[in-house]
């Protein structure tokens, strides 16, 4: 009667073993990593003078505010919290109104239909990329700080005048896209920005007021009967 065989133990199956155990273990930590920090990627997003920054959408005006930009303190003009605007007239058919902002050539258009209303040179982004696409505007603010960037150019800037928030379905509200009024610079017609559009005040106050949703005081979100009008972005910002 043959012996029976006795069952050897192989090394390699222990090693084996172990590495699956340790894979096992490392994808299990990373899991939780992705769990912990997966709802709040959005804040390693480029972010454009947004929400998620400063969480300022009071649209408030503050006194005696000095703000910094590009290592210079700079007061805002005392003028705009003074002026008076024409306010749309809720309920007017404003359907048809289209802001397209051309990139290449750094300037934006109004249009009613076909009909040119307004045309003017802005800024795009200069230290993040300003996004292409459709866009619609979601909230209008009367004023707002904007704060961002690091080192050389970290800016702080209060009453930033007649803000337009855009967003689209790639690019969230959270992201804080936005054309409105830069009275730090007058560099209009090239890129100047961390991303926004940046318009000379008396330009983006005659949008502001012309674009909807129709304006209603220092804050006015868009809703369905107050539509935001679209922004259409397009082109290649120049390279300074």
């Amino acid at each position: 009667m043959p012996k029976k065989k006795s069952k050897i133990k192989h090394p390699r199956s222990k090693i084996n073993a172990a590495t699956i155990f340790l894979l096992g273990i490392g994808f299990l930590l990373v899991s939780i990593v992705l769990t912990i920090f997966g709802s709040n990627l959005a804040m390693f997003r480029p972010c454009a003078n947004s929400i998620s920054c400063i969480k300022d959408l009071s649209g408030k005006y503050q006194p005696n505010a000095d703000g910094i930009f590009l290592g210079k303190r700079i007061a805002p003009p005392q003028y705009i919290a003074s002026q008076v605007r024409k306010n749309n007239v809720l309920g007017e058919n404003t359907s048809k109104r289209h802001i397209y902002v051309d990139l290449t050539s750094q300037m934006l258009f109004a249009y009613e239909a076909d009909k040119l209303i307004f045309s003017y040179p802005v800024s795009t982004g200069k230290w993040n990329h300003t996004p292409t696409g459709d866009f619609t505007i979601w909230i209008k603010l009367r004023y707002t700080r904007m704060s961002g960037g690091s080192g050389a150019d970290y800016y702080n800037l209060p009453n930033v005048p007649y803000t337009m928030f855009f967003y689209n379905s790639q690019v969230p509200k959270s992201d804080g896209f936005s054309i409105h009024g830069a009275y730090w610079h007058n560099n209009f017609g090239h890129p100047m920005s961390h991303g926004c559009v940046n318009m000379r005040p008396v330009d983006a106050g005659k949008i502001y007021d012309w674009a909807n949703p129709s304006t209603q005081g220092n804050v006015t979100r868009s809703t369905d009967d107050n539509p935001g009008t679209t922004v259409t972005i397009y082109g290649t910002t120049p390279i300074n």
